[in-house]
Order: structure tokens, then sequence, then C-alpha cells
């Protein structure tokens, strides 16, 4: 019987997102393929530094010790989604068991990015740090984001905290198209008052946030059996709302079937002063002059989708 992947939730990642690349990449750009070959082939043996979003990583598989069968029927899979070719990949694959990443599947493809592959593996997020890959992706109707060089968080607990922007990150661009077509906060408000019972078409994260979701439900669960079990998921909207916009979103996530632990509505106020208190593991937005300030506090992703991206 096939192994399922659709009821679980499944994260795509590149290598240039999982790990520190920097050098090898020179390697490439620098003397190029046969040069890089051999300089991975020199080092395979040397395990890669940790990147960007290995701390997300790291810190949602082990939710997977939630799953009544962890190693049968886990909660969460992530698939390596590689441009190498399986020799050169190979260095990949052994920092994921040197660092003891519970990954096993993977899909490399020589100069081509497999994020066609997305739909097949049920992938919810695909992770990476190529922007063209990304855009591509997105441009398809795929849930991708661009993990941008940002502050690395990492402390010695369990937790993991994420932190989601709403327009053109979990909903559509509707409203955002309103406030750029109009640039004007007044009819901006108008607007999502006028239809704050109408919920916003999802937009390309909207079904990771669900299954996480899923997850949090697991937690509490296992918290009304478990009165000492303390919660280690954590979901914040960070976003430029504010009242009387608030209540269109929040109306949105409750037919979505959905709760977050935490809503920032900001009306403008700079994102990165909020981040660097909330200190999430991983941020998403898809506006780059929020990213500039969350960067240097939280770990970034740029969601290259909606009128804001054109």
């Amino acid at each position: 019987m096939p192994y399922e992947l659709d009821k679980r939730l499944v994260i795509g990642v590149a290598s240039s997102a999982m790990f520190d690349l920097t050098e090898s990449d020179n390697v490439f750009r620098t003397k190029g393929e046969e040069e890089y070959r051999k300089y991975q082939s020199e080092n395979v043996n040397n395990p890669l530094n940790k990147g960007m979003s290995f701390s997300f990583i790291k810190r949602l598989l082990s939710l997977n010790n939630l799953s009544k069968k962890p190693d049968s029927d886990p909660l969460v899979e992530v698939v390596l989604l590689s441009r190498n070719d399986p020799d050169t990949g190979l260095r990949v694959m052994k920092s994921i068991e040197y660092h003891g990443l519970p990954i096993s599947r993977a899909i490399f493809m020589q100069g081509k990015s497999p994020y066609e592959y997305i739909p097949a593996l049920s992938i919810s997020l695909f992770l990476s740090g190529n922007s063209n890959d990304v855009r591509e992706a997105i441009g398809l109707g795929y849930p991708a984001g661009h993990v941008i060089k940002s502050a690395m968080i990492d402390e010695d607990d369990v937790d993991l905290r994420i932190a989601f922007d709403f327009d053109g990150v979990l909903a559509d661009d509707e409203s955002e198209t309103v406030m750029h077509n109009t640039n004007d906060v007044k009819q901006f408000h108008e607007h999502e008052t006028k239809n704050v019972l109408q919920p916003h078409n999802p937009g390309p994260l909207k079904e990771f946030l669900v299954k996480i979701s899923a997850i949090q439900k697991i937690e509490e669960k296992k918290k009304q059996s478990e009165s000492e079990y303390r919660n280690r998921l954590r979901v914040s909207i960070v976003t430029a709302r504010n009242a009387p916009s608030h209540e269109r979103a929040l109306n949105t996530l409750k037919m979505w079937g959905v709760t977050t632990n935490d809503a920032f509505f900001l009306g403008g106020v700079d994102k990165g002063l909020i981040l660097e208190v909330l200190k999430p593991h991983i941020f998403f937005d898809d506006q780059s002059q929020h990213l500039n300030s969350t960067s240097i506090v939280a770990p970034s992703v740029h969601i290259p989708f909606g009128v804001k991206n054109t």
C-alpha cells in the first residue's frame, strides 16, 4: 500500500533554505560546474552549516512526537527538493543525517527546480533561497516562499513560533488591490467594513495555516489528558491592518476553521518592533519593505504574490 502524504503537513525545502551554501555557491559561480562537483565530492563528509530555515524545520519535525505512531504515521513530513544531481546532493543528505533531522525523502534534478512536483507530494509550503524558483512556483499557484538573509533564532528549547502577515500571504490580494489602487486608507476601511461577513479568498499559505492549526488542536487535546503538558506551537498574525478592517480578517480565519494565538493589528507601525519581542522562528510577508526591518530581528520569508509584487 503506498505511503500517503495528503493528510499530513508536508514541507518542501531546498538545500539553499536549509543550509548555508555561501561557499559552495561561490565555487559554482567563479569556477564552474566541474570544479563545483569536485568541491562537493572532496567535502562530502564535511557537514554544511545551518541555514535560515533550519531551526523552523527542526522544530516542526519535533512535533511528530505528538503522533501515536511517530515513525509510521508522522504529522509532519519534510521533503528535500534540490537543483543538484544525486551525486553532488549527497553532501546535503549527509548534512541532514549529521544534524539529526528525520528527513529521508528527496528529489534531485540537475540544474532544474523540482517545484513542479509540489502538487504530487501534497506540499503545503516550499521554501527556497532561489528567488526565481519561488516566483515561478507562485506564478503556477503553488505555496512558495523565498528565504531571505535574516537574523537566526534558535534557542535551547522545543517551542515553535510562526508568524504570518495576512493579506497576500494567508488571504489573497483583493483588499491590498483596493489600497494599492486608491492609496486611501479610508476607502480601504470602507471596503472591508462593507464586506466584513464575506471571507477572503485563500492566499498562498492558507492551507499551510490550516494544517498547522490541526496540529495545535492535537496539542490542546493532549493538554486535556496530560495537565502538565505545555503547548509548544504558537501562531501569530502580524498585519498592517487596524480597526475596523481587523474584523473581516478575524471572521475569515473563523470561517476557515482556524484560530491564532496572537493577532497584532499595527496600522502601519514597524513590524520589526513587534517581531523583536515576539521572536518567531519564521515570519512570512508579501512586501519587501516590511521584510527590510523584520529580517534584522527574525528569520523572514518573502511571499512574492499579488499586486505588491507585480
